[in-house]
């Protein structure tokens, strides 16, 4: 870090000059600075209030940070905002947390609604309610007896009575993903997201162009508010890249885009095909600019915890009968790729210059997924390539000394971990939960973790099903306590520097920008926010309620009061006079 400037350096006239702060820089010896000055987008010094001061000019402007704490601003290493940006843009997506709640919001719906018409939760799970638990079929069919319900799991859901009828499902048809009550034998609402198809339910209202980008842009501004400046979209394809060219011509794009795309076919084509098919992109990882760049290959392993459909070594036990409605007790989830088929993807990704990323949410698609790498790495070595494990949640020892060796990175969620983990505990017990989220075991081993969100169902920070308040996440990985409470494995929580790195330069390393962004250094990209409390010395449970003062982006403020800056030419006293107030 500079403390001083040279001769030529102190002839440059800055754009800006941050000063009189606390600086976080997570620069390599995590020191802190006192103040910044900006050039063209970039930082071109950091260091002292008085070696700032160095590189003013007359139009030079000037914040005053009055002791507030600064840090590189926030990457989401792993988020669905174009999704979420549409998600409730018709209408709200209802918050239940109880299943009394679940079922008033049905009849309310039933009310509403004209008789035959579709009654649909877009993201619902079971884990996520306070009595951990589907509701039944009978409760579903009581709260709308001539409504189709549809509680969309994702990975798995459920149906009423209704929507049965509507979609000509009867209890004869031969479907092992249609879930069966084991006593009775008929059909007890749940279903697989094979059989969502099935389904004749109307597809929701779709956006005109003009109101997608607005949706867009919108969800881009609720990002910055919470220090948002980078993320890595969780999944697109070459033509969704388009929406981020026109927002940019707009003005609007306020977030740098790195953008995973996904394998064609989710990876069970022959793969020449897939190959080809890649080819005629003309792109790969890396591929555009600063501001909007190609990501990973992405495929699905596995389905979700939340829904007991994640691929596990161990059967999910019988516990999970009665929050999955599972009575198969050496039932471990499904498998979408096996190790042969992986094999082939990986090596093709690494021939093809692409980094390679899986949607893998239990422990037994994490070793899939690990023995598939360590296959191919006979004979292409893949590490240094940034190959990744989105989500994986279950990490044993075994798995983590393989992810050292090949310089495997895990895209994890710490806010899963705050929803989640007591569900998981209920239903795998103690023992199981020594591998769920072991963020001490995972760094202290070397592995590189990433943090993100998952966000992609609703627009505010915390209440959507996936929280995308990144303050909320890292409390949650220092404390490794739970929404309901709990401190489960405790001896797994970070350090508060581990925390901040997850969001900022752990994440810059895993789309291959760690030279431009991801710490507030010379010559990196100007992307910063200013924190309401400190970070690093506020109480423990303060973390997960700092507020974000203002988003910079690009040397850019995007979010707080532009009207605290001042002329340096109309500067007139100490450092301290300009006090910087939201």
């Amino acid at each position: 870090m500079d403390t001083d400037v040279s001769e030529y350096e102190a002839k440059i006239n800055a754009d800006m000059v941050l000063y009189n702060g606390k600086i976080i820089t997570v620069n390599d010896e995590f020191s802190i600075a006192e103040a910044v000055a900006i050039k063209n987008g970039k930082f071109i010094f950091v260091g002292t209030n008085e070696g700032a001061f160095k590189l003013a000019g007359s139009h030079t402007e000037l914040l005053d940070l009055d002791k507030a704490t600064v840090m590189p601003g926030i990457i989401d290493g792993h988020t669905h905002w174009d999704l979420a940006a549409q998600s409730e843009l018709f209408e709200e997506i209802p918050d239940v947390n109880t299943l009394p709640e679940l079922l008033s919001w049905v009849r309310l719906e039933a009310r509403k609604k004209k008789k035959g018409e579709w009654i649909i939760h877009p993201t619902f799970f079971p884990t996520r309610l306070k009595e951990m638990i589907w509701p039944s079929l009978i409760e579903l069919d009581e709260a709308a007896p001539e409504n189709p319900v549809f509680l969309n799991g994702s990975y798995s859901g459920m149906i009423n009575t209704a929507a049965m009828k509507a979609s000509g499902i009867l209890e004869d048809i031969k479907n092992p993903d249609l879930i069966r009550d084991k006593k009775s034998g008929k059909l007890n609402g749940i279903v697989r997201s094979s059989s969502f198809d099935l389904l004749t339910r109307i597809e929701k209202q779709t956006p005109s162009p003009a109101q997608r980008l607005d949706a867009l842009s919108n969800m881009l501004n609720r990002y910055n508010q919470v220090g948002i400046t980078s993320v890595c979209v969780g999944m697109g394809s070459p033509k969704s890249l388009g929406d981020y060219v026109e927002l940019r011509k707009l003005g609007k794009l306020t977030v740098r885009i790195f953008q995973n795309m996904n394998v064609p076919d989710g990876g069970k084509a022959p793969i020449e095909s897939i190959k080809n098919e890649i080819k005629s992109w003309n792109i790969k990882t890396g591929s555009g600019d600063e501001w909007i760049k190609v990501g990973s290959l992405k495929t699905w392993v596995d389905g979700g915890i939340l829904t007991g459909t994640a691929w596990m070594k161990e059967p999910w036990g019988n516990k999970a009968a009665k929050i999955f409605g599972l009575d198969d007790a050496n039932y471990r989830g499904f498998l979408l790729l096996d190790k042969n088929q992986l094999s082939h993807l990986i090596a093709m990704s690494a021939d093809l210059g692409w980094k390679f990323s899986a949607h893998i949410t239990g422990s037994g698609g994490v070793d899939v997924y690990l023995k598939a790498i360590e296959e191919v790495n006979k004979k292409i070595p893949l590490k240094g390539k940034r190959f990744s494990i989105i989500h994986g949640n279950f990490y044993s020892a075994e798995a983590i000394a393989r992810m050292v060796r090949f310089g495997v990175y895990a895209d994890m969620q710490p806010a899963w971990f705050y929803k989640d983990a007591d569900a998981m505990e209920y239903v795998l017990g103690m023992e199981k939960m020594q591998d769920f989220h072991p963020y001490r075991s995972m760094i202290d081993a070397g592995v590189m973790i990433n943090g993100g969100s998952d966000h992609m169902v609703k627009f505010d920070s915390i209440r959507s099903v996936n929280p995308y308040n990144p303050f909320l996440s890292i409390w949650s990985a220092v404390t490794h306590e739970t929404e309901r409470g709990s401190k489960i494995v405790p001896e797994e929580a970070v350090k508060r520097e581990d925390g901040l790195r997850m969001y900022t330069i752990n994440n810059a390393y895993a789309s291959f920008e760690e030279d431009i962004k991801g710490s507030i250094e010379p010559g990196k990209l100007a992307d910063l926010i200013v924190l309401s409390d400190d970070i690093l010395e506020c109480p423990a449970e303060k973390i997960k309620d700092i507020s974000v003062k203002m988003t910079m982006v690009d040397g850019r403020i995007v979010y707080g009061k532009e009207n605290a800056l001042t002329k340096f030419a109309n500067w007139k006293g100490d450092i301290a006079v300009h006090l910087y107030k939201q």
